[in-house]
């Protein structure tokens, strides 16, 4: 992986973690979600606009990938509502790299080197100490069922949308339509709110507009960072942001243990480093 791509997976995974934390905060998750993907329906609104229409050949990536989506939001909701940030995201993040690698593998035959397979077990051991350091097994086992749900989740519509955008002929106008098909969710959300009497708060809907913002750019530099790197080795590294996000469960969620999470965290720096030289 070049250090450009490096770089811009990276400041991803610093969006990424940053709009979970956001979810996770806010009093209103329904509407601060309902936000998010507006934000996205709207990016993909200005991105069909301006780019070329995808390759036919991308479509069923998008289709798969927005059924994928749906469950996803669904899933998030209520894994945020059982479990706490540095319980949800460590796993359900951490289970997506091998995940990927193994999909791409079997589907397209990309391959990772010797090396590469270090990093990414590095990446994933160190995500997994991690989830442990919440005590997996005195947690709540629904809160582990349903992360583990969104990391099935998550690795499923990385593998669609890896090989869909690199179909596509055009990575921005792919993009467009992934992002635009997501407003069912908004629509949803809202109507059914509506329906059921429950007020609507501008300020929470701000927050998740904010949110939104950020999950957007970390999606769409992670889709790019796709076309210039292997798919295996940018989810991987992706999922550093699981440092970013024990650092705010810990300094701002008042989260422990503290010391569990520096060594977890300094076992996925030595994997990200060791993926960046693998080539």
């Amino acid at each position: 992986m070049s250090a450009t791509a490096l770089s811009i997976v990276l400041f991803a995974a610093f969006l990424h973690a940053s709009w979970n934390a956001v979810v996770k905060a806010a009093p209103d998750r329904a509407l601060t979600l309902a936000a998010v993907s507006g934000v996205h329906a709207l990016a993909g609104f200005v991105l069909i606009s301006i780019s070329e229409p995808p390759a036919l050949s991308s479509w069923p990536s998008i289709a798969t990938s927005t059924i994928i989506h749906y469950g996803y939001y669904a899933l998030l909701f209520h894994a945020y509502r059982l479990g706490d940030l540095g319980q949800v995201y460590p796993i359900s993040r951490g289970m997506a790299p091998a995940l990927v690698a193994l999909g791409t593998f079997l589907l397209i035959g990309e391959k990772l080197t010797g090396l590469g397979w270090t990093g990414l077990g590095l990446v994933t051991f160190g995500i997994g100490l991690l989830a442990l350091q919440r005590g997996a097994a005195d947690a709540d086992r629904k809160a582990i069922g349903v992360a583990a749900l969104l990391g099935m989740s998550i690795a499923a519509y990385s593998v669609a949308d890896g090989i869909g955008v690199r179909l596509s002929e055009s990575p921005t106008g792919y993009m467009g339509w992934l992002f635009l098909l997501e407003s069912p969710v908004t629509v949803g959300i809202l109507w059914t709110r509506k329906r059921a009497g429950v007020p609507f708060s501008w300020n929470i809907f701000g927050l998740g507009l904010i949110g939104g913002l950020f999950a957007v750019t970390a999606y769409g530099l992670v889709l790019y960072a796709k076309t210039i790197a292997p798919i295996g080795a940018v989810s991987a590294v992706r999922e550093s942001s699981v440092i970013i996000a024990a650092l705010i469960g810990t300094l701002l969620f008042h989260e422990r243990p503290w010391q569990g999470r520096i060594l977890a965290a300094t076992v996925v720096a030595a994997g990200v480093l060791t993926l960046a030289v693998s080539g």
